[in-house]
């Protein structure tokens, strides 16, 4: 059982999710993943997506996995982990190869590692490497070249990377925890596999992560990833803001938030009243909702305008016809749609996951914190039935060719 179960592992700044699943359905065909358990723990050792308190990350991820497993009733030895931040970048970058006729996959991998021999910032290594077209003798739109006649063969990848030291310091907590790192991979690009539909990839569509340290802006078109832009607002922001308005601690600031909250000001009663948690000193106080859903709507109305203008920055401007998906902790508040979508002025919905999922336990991931999570166990399932994944759980590289240019060309499919 254990050569067809994948774990992924979201290590957040509030949370640390561990999601189990197993191969199901034909593969790469029909892919589905079967949920075996699902765990979840608090997370204190993390900010922005850099592990600050190893030992804390470290308990965390035991906590979760080890709650996962026993929900699964099996015990995992690797796991695929998420990187997010403002760490990770990304370099579009091409590379040009001459061709002897007829194009073999060797020459797709030749003219892939041209565009990957560019020179890194200090401190940084390659995450991914995302082919996003093809050109033979000169001709673009080509997603399969393998087969094709021509004389000159030229691609355009999108190079992300991120902090060694940041990859380093997460890989120790996951190997303190007792697991391997099956490999690392990008939070938005895993979390579209479990919310973004193929139709959403191929008509242009925004992924915005909205987690705790930090939010993440995600843009597909044409069935590729076109653009990657991190903020450093995000769900801990609204917490704070919560917890210096009402003059409550973070924690009481965390649980109003997830039990009262609302992102969209108009939707709360301005009679209803909420009962303020504090100190003996303070005694008993109360406060207006509306006033704790207007501390709410401020944060979340400046993060929705810095996705808009990163949109339009990338040229997608009236060009995402699928609009926005939503997802992450922070897109569980009530109202969000509603303001994101008199920010945006596009179509926006919640993306939970959903898709190429099957079982019982389906239900225990059909939430926005889980989206990660789920995603990563569904990419690292895609990894494992290609042959990308080796035996034993011992480090893989997620830009090394195996077997065939197919790794490439199917990151989306």
């Amino acid at each position: 059982m254990r050569e067809r179960t994948v774990c992924g592992l979201d290590v957040g700044t509030s949370k640390t999710c561990a999601v189990i699943a197993e191969i199901a359905g034909d593969l790469p065909r029909a892919p589905a993943a079967r949920i075996l358990g699902v765990g979840r723990s608090k997370t204190t050792g993390v900010r922005r997506g850099v592990v600050r308190d190893i030992d804390e990350t470290t308990r965390s991820i035991v906590q979760a996995v080890q709650d996962a497993e026993r929900m699964a009733g099996t015990q995992v030895e690797a796991v695929w982990v998420g990187v997010a931040g403002e760490h990770v970048r990304y370099i579009p970058s091409p590379g040009v190869v001459a061709v002897n006729n007829e194009i073999r996959a060797a020459d797709v991998e030749r003219v892939i590692d041209v565009a990957r021999a560019v020179v890194l910032p200090p401190d940084s290594e390659i995450l991914h490497t995302l082919p996003q077209e093809f050109l033979v003798d000169r001709q673009r739109g080509i997603s399969d070249p393998v087969g094709m006649t021509g004389t000159r063969l030229e691609v355009d990848v999108f190079i992300v990377t991120m902090s060694s030291s940041a990859a380093t310091n997460l890989r120790k907590a996951v190997e303190r925890a007792g697991y391997h790192v099956a490999g690392f991979v990008l939070e938005p690009l895993a979390a579209s596999f479990a919310t973004v539909t193929d139709d959403e990839r191929e008509l242009g569509v925004a992924l915005v992560e909205l987690g705790a340290g930090s939010s993440d802006v995600a843009i597909f078109e044409d069935g590729k990833f076109r653009h990657l832009a991190t903020f450093g607002f995000a769900g801990a922001h609204v917490t704070s803001d919560i917890a210096q308005g009402l003059s409550v601690t973070q924690a009481d600031a965390e649980r109003l938030k997830e039990r009262y909250g609302c992102a969209y000001q108009p939707l709360v009663d301005p009679a209803e009243m909420l009962e303020l948690p504090g100190t003996p000193g303070q005694g008993t106080r109360e406060a207006p909702r509306e006033f704790l859903a207007h501390i709410i709507h401020q944060r979340l109305d400046e993060i929705m305008r810095n996705v808009g203008r990163e949109i339009e920055r990338a040229g997608f401007l009236g060009k995402l016809a699928s609009g926005v998906v939503l997802t992450g902790g922070t897109a569980q508040l009530a109202g969000i749609v509603e303001l994101a979508r008199e920010v945006l002025a596009v179509p926006v919905r919640i993306g939970v996951p959903g898709q190429y999922l099957t079982g019982s336990l389906t239900d225990a991931v059909e939430q926005p914190r889980f989206s990660t999570a789920t995603g990563l166990a569904l990419y690292g399932m895609r990894q494992m039935a290609m042959g990308a994944a080796q035996s034993g759980g011992r480090q893989v590289s997620l830009d090394r060719v195996v077997g065939s240019v197919r790794r490439w060309l199917t990151d989306f499919f």
